[in-house]
């Protein structure tokens, strides 16, 4: 295998920005940056072999420095919400960011690690190569505790397997819980919407939320609602239900945490198709939920080839720890203590189906 390098444009304050490509013997492709350890493009093919990028993004910088949807992004030093901002650690309370609406922190806040600059070690192996992100989060860092030293590996391989291990040390108590946020097509991310799509997720529940999206603390079962993703029905399908689930409407779409039933050992998580192309998705991970998310608010112009993305362009699965979880004691814990090792893994895995 092999991994390309090439410039993606220079920071205001003068950092070169590199674009790096990982091609394996298939021609199949997953392209990142340093800049935020964004993933910009993973081009597989559909069943006739046909190459078609499934990952919304920009071939732009300085989209990538506007809002952005966080398409692609690495997320940390927490994924999701934490409501009003307020983390308790070790009875001292830190005030976050309210970066959400002004209401509730979301995504690491202001300035988290997909704003950051990671140094990249590349590796290359003969099925397998690898880009070694790393960042120092210094204590203080969006106001939270302790500093933070992150390692973020993204392989692929020449069985068109992406895989992420995030893991990070801490010398001081703190929180973590670290996601990536790319948004998938696979009918091609120019293609539309993904109504088409059929989702099945490996779970009977969802976190129950208010209508910010803060968990009340409550599981909600989704057995008879559109938030039952067995397969057996489209995302358009789902989305058309919408006035059966309020959360549905308070989200205006899919933005929910699932409960895994394999709770934390590594398995399969969900898994995505998409007939017209043949193409399908698995996630797996080691991970107790998933966030799926169908870009239900998203608008944004100047994508890949002039492209506009609209309402359900595409859709995110998240692997994550429960939102909000530092404020409900029986969700499982995000904390990291001095001495522990957060390290957890998740593999998206492109396959192609007969027609």
């Amino acid at each position: 295998m092999s991994i390309r390098k090439t410039p993606f444009g220079r920071l205001p304050q003068g950092h070169e920005v590199t674009l790096y490509t990982m091609v394996n013997a298939h021609g199949a492709s997953v392209s990142m940056i340093d800049y935020g350890a964004i993933v910009t493009s993973i081009l597989v093919p559909d069943r006739n072999g046909k190459m078609g990028d499934v990952c919304l993004g920009f071939d732009r910088l300085d989209a990538y420095l506007a809002g952005h949807g966080s398409m692609g992004d690495t997320i940390g030093r927490y994924g999701n919400r934490i409501c009003k901002g307020l983390l308790t650690v070790d009875q001292t309370t830190y005030q976050l960011a309210c970066n959400d609406h002004g209401i509730n922190h979301l995504h690491g806040g202001n300035e988290g690690f997909n704003r950051k600059i990671w140094d990249v070690k590349t590796v290359e192996e003969e099925h397998r190569d690898a880009l070694v992100f790393h960042v120092i989060s210094p204590d203080g860092d969006e106001n939270y505790p302790g500093t933070l030293d992150v390692t973020v590996t993204y392989s692929w391989d020449d069985d068109c397997n992406l895989g992420i291990r995030y893991q990070a040390c801490t010398d001081e108590t703190t929180v973590c819980n670290m996601t990536n946020h790319a948004y998938f097509n696979l009918a091609g991310h120019d293609s539309g919407d993904i109504r088409t799509h059929r989702v099945r997720i490996e779970s009977d529940l969802v976190t129950a939320v208010n209508a910010e999206l803060i968990p009340t603390g409550d599981y909600f079962p989704v057995a008879g609602t559109p938030l039952q993703l067995d397969g057996s029905f489209t995302l358009g399908e789902g989305l058309d239900r919408i006035s059966e689930c309020q959360s549905m409407q308070f989200a205006g779409g899919y933005d929910h945490n699932f409960v895994l039933r394999k709770g934390s050992a590594m398995g399969l998580a969900a898994c995505v198709e998409e007939e017209k192309t043949g193409r399908h998705m698995l996630v797996f991970t080691d991970q107790p939920g998933v966030q799926l998310y169908t870009a239900c608010t998203t608008h944004l112009e100047g994508a890949k080839g002039g492209h506009v993305y609209g309402h359900f362009c595409g859709l995110c699965l998240e692997t994550q720890h429960y939102p909000d979880s530092p404020n409900h004691p029986n969700f499982p814990s995000t904390l990291l203590r001095p001495g522990e090792v957060y390290d957890t893994s998740t593999i998206y895995s492109f396959r192609t189906m007969k027609a």
